[in-house]
């Protein structure tokens, strides 16, 4: 008898980031694992500003 793992892949629908609401540059570091600190925040406005929205696709399926 085999027993249902609990290391199962999460389903497709539930990993998509667009929500119809505006990325922000948190909301960028946060995806990356990083502190919201002054720096990291800083880098996530760069990165947002040369990629828009698409830099968290990028990060997160």
């Amino acid at each position: 008898m085999t027993t249902p793992s609990d290391d199962r892949a999460t389903p497709d629908s539930l990993l998509h980031t667009r929500t119809g609401t505006e990325v922000t540059a948190e909301d960028l570091v946060l995806a990356t694992g990083r502190d919201l600190t002054p720096e990291n925040l800083a880098w996530a406005e760069r990165k947002l500003a040369a990629e828009g929205t698409a830099a968290i696709e990028k990060l997160l399926p």
